[in-house]
């Protein structure tokens, strides 16, 4: 299979491939991993039990899905990933809020993968043969799972594809032999260790809503573009993209959240979730969890790396997409080891999913807001001015930003920051909210609100180039006739 050579170009007709199913199944198989499952974990660690946990879990996760799955909508039309197609509304220099936005998120769930997969792999292989579990193995479990990584990042989208349709029926395999190997020590109520987080339920409610559920969908806020971006208009249409979608996110996140729940109960985990995981599994299941450890990080990572890359690549046109994949393996390994050496495991994933979701929220609402304006009409060639190191097109706006759309966004995301609540860090604004962190609702809605009122007159459609895409009828409306 050869290595991928497309960056944030657009794709050509010829080369859109997948379909629905491909989509269901990247986002199901990528996501039945340990990085995804120990979110399942979170609720528990805020001392709240199994209704508690599940109710919170799926509550989030179904809002977040309602939010994210219709941003699968704009790569589909624009053939380029979606921080590089944000620039139809916060400029061509100005979609570099989406590109950050989108580095910080994979970055962060990157490490985590790799931190919590190599933490099980080397608790599992202490159990089944005696390795030594000091700093030095832990650091070469580290390296070596994020030298797979990388291999799979580089190679690009297809390899991950065909990674993921495997894991999508090996990882559910995995998973259910995982319920039966922990459904002796199963117990509905939270470690007796483990008080309420914020001091009582509603407020640990909310705030597991947000971490574990949540956050989910969320960090998908510019991955999703990497996928629809190989899929054709012409074959599939805008609905049945957004079906497969949010039956996707769903699924791969929810079926992992709840199985993490699930052992965390049954292992007691309350301030640490991978040592009882392994110490409490079965005999007969830690074959199968070392499996699970490896290659399901792997998958993840590799799929969080590969957006990483086409996130630096928009960042800096003139590098390679796999010399900026290799570079931001490089910084992803780093935070790996500042995890697991230096941070409290709970409190650094606590605080980087709020933070980043409350920054990454206006930037999608704004996004959906603008495609919806648009109708699903893009200037193809005008999104990839910058990565021609060229000037001028549909969307120059002022030397490249769109200053509106970018205020926009700061105001949202300084409005999230001020009122999130975090192990780490409190804004400011959280006594108006009784102490209940609301940072997702209120980054949300002042981004939105500005972005409406500060671009009140604006043309709805902006000016395309001759055979650019036609507008959508409606958001979910096919856009083209199925080819037969």
């Amino acid at each position: 299979m050869p290595i991928e050579q497309r960056g944030v170009d657009a794709i050509p007709e010829a080369e859109r491939t997948s379909g629905p199913r491909d989509l269901i199944a990247i986002l199901l198989g990528s996501n039945l991993c340990l990085g995804v499952i120990v979110f399942g974990w979170l609720p528990v660690s805020f001392g709240l039990g199994l209704w508690p946990a599940v109710t919170s879990v799926v509550a989030g996760t179904v809002v977040g899905v309602l939010v994210t799955a219709p941003l699968a909508l704009v790569s589909l039309r624009t053939g380029t990933n979606l921080s590089t197609s944000s620039g139809a509304f916060f400029g061509v220099r100005g979609r570099l809020v989406g590109s950050v936005v989108g580095l910080l998120l994979s970055l962060g769930y990157t490490a985590l993968t790799l931190w919590i997969g190599g933490d099980v792999m080397l608790g599992t292989l202490a159990r089944l043969f005696g390795v030594p579990t000091g700093p030095g193995a832990h650091v070469l479990v580290y390296v070596l799972l994020a030298g797979c990584t990388v291999v799979a990042a580089v190679y690009g989208y297809q390899l991950l594809l065909r990674v993921s349709r495997a894991l999508a029926l090996g990882m559910t395999l995995l998973l259910v032999l995982g319920v039966v190997a922990y459904a002796g020590d199963f117990t509905a109520a939270p470690p007796p260790d483990t008080p309420y987080l914020l001091g009582s339920f509603w407020p640990t409610w909310l705030l597991s809503a947000v971490a574990a559920g949540l956050s989910g969908p969320v960090a998908f806020i510019t991955l999703l573009g990497d996928y629809t971006r190989y899929v054709s208009p012409l074959r599939h249409s805008g609905r049945s993209v957004w079906r497969a979608t949010c039956v996707g996110l769903f699924l791969g996140l929810l079926v992992p959240q709840l199985f993490g729940t699930f052992t965390a109960l049954a292992a007691r985990a309350g301030l640490d979730y991978a040592g009882p995981l392994v110490a409490t599994a079965a005999p007969w299941y830690l074959l199968p969890l070392l499996v699970a450890a490896s290659a399901g990080s792997v998958g993840n990572a590799g799929l969080m790396l590969y957006s990483m890359g086409l996130d630096l690549d928009a960042i800096v046109p003139r590098a390679t997409r796999a010399t900026a994949t290799l570079v931001v393996a490089a910084v992803a390994t780093a935070f790996v080891f500042l995890g697991h050496f230096a941070w409290d495991a709970r409190s650094a994933m606590t605080s980087f999913v709020l933070l980043l979701t409350a920054i990454g929220t206006p930037w999608a609402v704004i996004t959906l807001m603008g495609h919806l304006r648009c109708g699903g009409a893009y200037d193809a060639e005008a999104l990839q001015v910058l990565n021609r190191r060229a000037r001028g097109g549909a969307y120059w706006f002022r030397a490249g930003w769109h200053p509106r759309a970018t205020a926009a966004w700061a105001l949202g995301a300084t409005t999230g920051l001020a009122s999130v609540s975090t192990p780490l860090y409190e804004g400011p604004l959280l006594p108006m909210t009784l102490g209940v962190d609301c940072s997702f609702i209120l980054s949300g809605l002042m981004g939105g609100i500005a972005y409406a009122a500060l671009t009140l007159g604006e043309p709805r459609v902006p000016a395309t180039a001759s055979g650019a895409a036609e507008p959508e009828r409606s958001l979910f409306e096919p856009s083209a006739r199925p080819l037969r």
